[in-house]
């Protein structure tokens, strides 16, 4: 038998036992299961984008805001750990555009504190560690940790990657859409336009920076080859904070089974992103186009224009406020026709989701998986939409078979591992001087 024979064998011989934990229980003892195990486990989304105007005294996350994330929200779907992102998009690598970067990165810091010293810190506390994280869910209240999406803030000064350390942040990419100072972005794939051909020589100092200080590692939107020379440098276990699998959904953002490989020879963690067009893109294409043929015709006959993400972004905090509102009302005037059109072009859903984790499961290991959503930066699939669902993924994850250890394991003991991991090794090199 060839190596895909006997790959697809391991999968189907895979999936069925653990199918037959649960073959016996009916839908409410699987969901009394599932209750029980959600309540217990720590549940940790590695992968929530933020937007500023919702970090001020008087509009932030102690409210019901229409964010996909926000403390109702994690507190109603039992979503423990939320790791904010300090994202920037790829701009000129130039002085000025490296001071813009460092701005708008220093700037999303400063909210995440703001949030967790100033307006709410009854409620969610920052974490640093897994030991916080422990302490922290101990007592009751929700966690906040930082990601850093795109290296690009840093720009030509390596200590900038101390000062994000320092400032709470505990995983880095080094691209974002774009090619950046540090290494190719995966978007070099549209049109075979490379930069570097991987790693920058500054990209190589850069991964061995963050494994001094205890920064993870993230393979999450750099190109392969960045992909690939970042796992062979790096001293530490790496991780990708959110992405899928590429041989099940062949889009340049996923891993393709290379890299997943070398991510579990590493040490490392795969956070499966719940990203509807990295699941299934055409399935998500059709849904898309049945529902958008639907708003388009609601929005004009409210007389509501509908704009494009480019434009959305573009507005102004007051301005994409009233616009929020306004597709609220369309929204809300397309329900009734909903059902129709998704049973004849369905979105993508938690199950979707799951077929990834599974696939990435029986490929490198239960060790080696994990799970993001990509909130508010474009995450969320019918069913796990918003923090409030996020019981509806242990729920099929239970309906798989999944026990309880591993349903543990996926939601944030294995990457927690890998954090301990990286701090650890982050000593020692200190200690080596």
């Amino acid at each position: 038998m060839n190596y895909s024979g006997l790959l697809t064998f391991f999968l189907v011989v895979s999936c069925a036992t653990r199918g037959a934990r649960v073959a016996d229980m009916s839908e409410a003892q699987l969901i009394e299961r599932a209750q029980g195990i959600h309540e217990r486990a720590i549940t940790l989304d590695t992968h929530c984008d933020i937007r500023m105007s919702n970090f001020t005294a008087e509009r932030n996350y102690t409210q019901d805001l229409s964010s996909q994330v926000t403390l109702p929200k994690m507190e109603r779907g039992g979503l423990d750990v939320v790791w904010f992102i300090v994202y920037t998009g790829q701009g000129e690598l130039n002085d000025e555009g490296y001071a813009d970067a460092y701005a708008n990165a220093i700037a999303k810091f400063d909210a995440i504190h703001r949030l967790c010293d100033e307006i709410a810190p009854e409620r969610i506390e920052l974490a640093l560690t897994s030991d916080d994280v422990r302490r922290i869910d101990a007592s009751g209240k929700k966690i906040a940790m930082i990601g850093i999406e795109n290296a690009y803030p840093v720009g030509l000064d390596l200590s900038n990657i101390k000062k994000f350390h320092d400032l709470g942040g505990r995983y880095m990419s080094l691209s974002h859409n774009g090619h950046s100072q540090f290494c190719d972005s995966n978007t070099g794939e549209r049109d075979d336009v490379w930069l570097h051909g991987g790693l920058s020589e500054l990209g190589k100092a850069a991964v061995l920076e963050m494994n001094k200080w205890g920064i993870m590692v993230d393979l999450s939107h750099p190109a392969k080859t960045s992909n690939m020379q970042m796992m062979e440098l790096s001293r530490a276990p790496v991780i990708a904070s959110h992405s899928a699998a590429r041989a099940v959904n062949d889009v340049s953002r996923n891993l393709d089974d290379e890299e997943l490989i070398a991510v579990k020879r590493t040490g490392g963690v795969v956070q499966t992103v719940a990203f509807k067009s990295y699941l299934a893109s055409e399935k998500h294409t059709a849904n898309r186009a049945a529902v958008g043929a639907i708003r388009t015709r609601v929005a004009d006959e409210l007389g509501i224009e509908l704009l494009d993400r480019r434009s959305v972004r573009a507005l102004s905090e007051a301005d994409r406020a009233a616009y929020d509102a306004s597709i609220l009302t369309v929204e809300s005037a397309m329900k009734a026709e909903l059902p129709t059109v998704v049973a004849q072009a369905p979105a993508v859903d938690v199950s979707d989701f799951v077929d990834h984790i599974d696939y990435i499961v029986d490929l490198i290991g239960i060790e080696h998986v994990g799970m993001s959503s990509d909130f508010d930066g474009g995450g969320g699939v019918d069913g796990w939409n918003d923090a409030s669902q996020t019981f509806n993924v242990t729920l099929e994850l239970v309906r798989r078979g999944y026990s309880e250890e591993e349903i543990g394991l996926l939601w944030s003991g294995n990457l927690l591992r890998v954090l301990d991991d990286v701090q650890r090794i982050a000593k020692e090199i200190q200690a080596e001087g």
